[in-house]
């Protein structure tokens, strides 16, 4: 384990479960399945390898006892399921000497951990998987926890540790053999440059790594290069190259998820240029083939987008009805995002009242849970209304359509032929 993942530890190993003590009622489900993610981790910490072995009989009493807890916990929901699992993975990795077991059972609560937005949690699961299974992890599900552990810590704008742990994961790759884990490690690096906003080092990785992809066939990480250079060109003010690169993601994509996903970005890119017409029909098509998450909402907000761009009410009031149905348990960035987008409508529409509240909204929500970009735009909106000079300020993130260059041109008849796959 590298020194970076031990010092993270070096307090009470898993105190970040029992913080939902203090963030929840005391009454909550959520402060007694923290607890039970404790205890459950406690116990796996029994396995490590830089401790004394327990005795049978110490052993045995503390399995007992997390067992009999996770068992009040049963009806409680997915999480409790996934630390029943767990703890029957280590009692029986203790039994059989086969320690090794204890990994798909963390590996998966690390997932779910993630999916629902914990990710100290989910890191602290993944470095527990990497501490108690140490050399006795199969190579794979070492360079999986490395390669996850990276994403949950880019995703808590931890940088630095991201990239140690990329490094990690590409060097039991590079050992073993396995060119396509040291792949997916270089594109961890680049997505570290990209978040960082060193977006020239990010370009500079993505070409790398779609020239070694293509050249060694590997078909998934050729789709998620191109998807990455695809949208770092946009963002470098190029998104007439990018739109060709985000379209040869979505037909390398095998994944119907990440397709959609590819597509959608493409529909963002086409907005930004002016390409209403494109934007919407790639927008709409996503909507059509997508049902749940972030994806599917984020399609149905820059639909709204598109309507009030080209003016239409009545099409923008449908959207705005329909783009946020859950908007209760909607991850906080899309519902800034929503928020922001309903009121450049109105502004667009000469609303600026409606306006002025939404954008507030908006802006409460991304000051409470830390959403700087987000702030920092909606504040620069707010400040255009006050000036009235709104109009000018909101269509300034739309170029004029510019003369489309042939590869433009041909991602234009390719979204044409979407809904006759």
């Amino acid at each position: 384990m590298s020194t970076d993942t031990e010092s993270r530890r070096s307090g009470l190993p898993h105190a970040v479960f029992l913080q939902r003590v203090a963030d929840e009622p005391a009454t909550s489900p959520e402060v007694r399945l923290g607890q039970g993610a404790f205890l459950t981790l406690r116990f796996v910490d029994l396995l490590a390898p830089d401790r004394e072995p327990p005795t049978p009989d110490v052993f045995r009493y503390q399995w007992a006892a997390t067992e009999r807890y996770c068992a009040e916990l049963a009806g409680e929901g997915t999480e409790a399921s996934h630390l029943s699992c767990i703890v029957r993975a280590t009692g029986e990795a203790h039994q059989t000497g086969e320690l090794h077991l204890i990994a798909p059972a963390l590996f998966a609560y690390a997932l779910f951990l993630e999916q629902e937005s914990h990710f100290e949690e989910a890191e602290d699961a993944l470095e527990t998987m990497i501490l108690v299974g140490g050399g006795r992890l199969s190579p794979t599900d070492a360079i999986s926890a490395w390669l996850r552990l990276g994403r949950v810590r880019r995703l808590q704008a931890a940088f630095q540790s991201a990239d140690a742990a990329y490094e990690e994961a590409g060097g039991i790759a590079a050992a073993h053999g396995d060119r396509q884990s040291v792949l997916l490690s270089r594109i961890g690096h680049c997505n570290v440059h990209h978040f960082r906003g060193n977006l020239a080092e990010a370009e500079r990785g993505w070409r790398a790594v779609l020239v070694d992809a293509t050249h060694a066939e590997f078909r998934s990480i050729q789709a998620q290069a191109e998807h990455g250079l695809g949208n770092i060109l946009q963002r470098r003010g190029q998104p007439h190259e990018g739109a060709s690169h985000l379209w040869r993601a979505y037909a390398l994509y095998d994944e119907e998820s990440a397709r959609l996903r590819a597509l959608n970005d493409l529909g963002l890119l086409l907005l930004s240029i002016g390409d209403v017409g494109g934007a919407e029909k790639a927008l709409a098509e996503v909507v059509r083939r997508e049902h749940l998450g972030d994806n599917f909402a984020n399609a149905k907000i820059e639909l709204m987008n598109c309507a009030s761009f080209r003016r239409d009410r009545v099409t923008f009031e449908r959207w705005r009805e329909r783009a946020l149905d859950n908007s209760d348990v909607a991850p906080p960035n899309i519902r800034a995002d929503y928020h922001l987008k309903v009121g450049i409508g109105f502004a667009r529409f000469g609303n600026l009242g409606r306006a002025e509240q939404e954008l507030r909204r908006a802006l409460d929500i991304a000051t409470a849970h830390g959403l700087h970009e987000f702030v920092f735009k909606i504040e620069r909106l707010t400040e255009g209304l006050s000036e009235c000079g709104a109009l000018e300020g909101i269509e300034s993130a739309a170029s004029e359509p510019a003369g489309a260059t042939e590869a433009l041109k041909e991602v234009s008849a390719s979204l044409a032929s979407l809904g006759t796959e």
